[in-house]
């Protein structure tokens, strides 16, 4: 035997989970039903009566969506396992959850085992083409195949997309973590086989990845270089938009080859709001100028990246000053210039004589 129990001396209780659940139940569930089974089944089994424990509390506990916590009471009472008792009120949601004995099962079956397997296990959504033609309807959904086509460079056939509508049923996936998975597998795994993302849903389901920040989170703990694009296509404001292939090298670059850190990268992020179309080529500029000029923490910022300063050039007083354009009649020269002033004076006193007799002459 290669298991063993060490023993304590002080009692911090314990909770008895029968070997029926573990060997016949537990394998057919996913990891997130069996987390609500056992929760429940620990405040059931809790002596303090003093202590309220509800649905949302298990949610909140296990940091699921109370969706889900409300899909494994559904699923264990269709294995017979549990009995809901409703309360007296209009909600169908309120009830209480009664966890049946199985020892007690396995007697009432006549001491055989219950074939769980054949007889309890209900069939997953099947999608129909009706229902695949009826979800092309949905802007979501349609939006959400035209990125899986961009993710595989080709075109999802029929039964594939079926299969995927499958997975957003039986699996209460979101649309974007269907695309996130899709882009996580060929471009991080670079697997394109529908099956094994079919594998990789699966996984994040019973991890408890059902939203994109979850998925965030899970990317932050074990995948760093895929949380920077999500970072940065999220702080660009292109929402869900995944980066293509062009743009993760340029990604990279930034912290492979300049050794930026993230707040540097969303920094520069922060510049490109100043320009109406931001992108990539566009931060890229904006941190390939900080690189060469040696800027590596925010602080070099507002001391290495000031503009240079306009210098206006002083025109002197004789420059402003409209210079006069010469022509040949600037050479005339006057004719007065060779009379003395008594000649010019005798001259004009001839003229006004001359004037005064003509005018006499006139009016005779």
């Amino acid at each position: 035997m290669n298991f063993t129990i060490e023993t304590t001396d002080i009692d911090l209780g314990d909770t008895p989970i029968e070997n029926i659940f573990i060997n016949d139940f537990m394998p057919m569930a996913n990891g997130t039903y069996v987390k609500v089974y056992l929760l429940g089944y620990k405040n059931a089994h809790d002596k303090d009566s003093s202590i309220e424990v509800d649905n949302k509390t298990i949610a909140k506990h296990l940091e699921i969506p109370l969706t889900d916590v409300l899909n494994a009471w559904d699923f264990w009472e269709k294995k017979g396992i549990i009995e809901k008792i409703m309360k007296d009120t209009d909600n169908k949601f309120d009830y209480k959850v009664k966890f049946l004995n199985l020892k007690q099962l396995y007697i009432k079956n006549n001491y055989k085992p219950i074939n769980i397997r054949q007889e309890t296990v209900t069939k997953p959504y099947a999608c129909s083409v009706e229902d695949l033609i009826d979800a092309n309807r949905i802007p979501a959904i349609n939006e959400m195949f035209n990125s899986i086509d961009y993710i595989m460079r080709r075109q999802l056939v029929p039964n594939e997309k079926q299969k995927v509508l499958e997975w957003i049923h039986n699996y209460n996936m979101n649309p974007d973590i269907i695309v996130k998975a899709f882009f996580y597998s060929v471009e991080k795994k670079g697997k394109r086989n529908i099956n094994y993302i079919g594998g990789i849903i699966r996984n994040w389901y019973d991890q408890g990845i059902t939203s994109v920040e979850a998925f965030q989170e899970h990317l932050k703990a074990t995948d760093e270089k895929y949380y920077r694009y999500e970072q940065i296509m999220k702080h660009l404001g292109y929402g869900n938009r995944l980066p293509s292939q062009g743009e993760i090298k340029v990604i990279n670059k930034w912290f492979e080859e300049y050794e930026f850190t993230m707040e540097m990268v969303l920094r520069g992020c922060e510049n490109s709001k100043k320009t109406s179309n931001p992108s990539i080529n566009y931060i890229d500029g904006v941190l390939s100028s900080w690189y060469h000029k040696g800027i590596k923490t925010p602080d070099e910022i507002d001391e290495k990246d000031k503009k240079p300063e306009r210098k206006e050039h002083k025109r002197d007083k004789t420059e402003r000053r409209p210079r006069a354009v010469k022509t040949r009649f600037h050479n005339f020269e006057q004719r007065t210039s060779n009379y003395t002033a008594e000649q010019l004076e005798d001259v004009a006193r001839r003229k006004r004589e001359e004037y005064y007799l003509k005018k006499e002459g006139e009016s005779k």
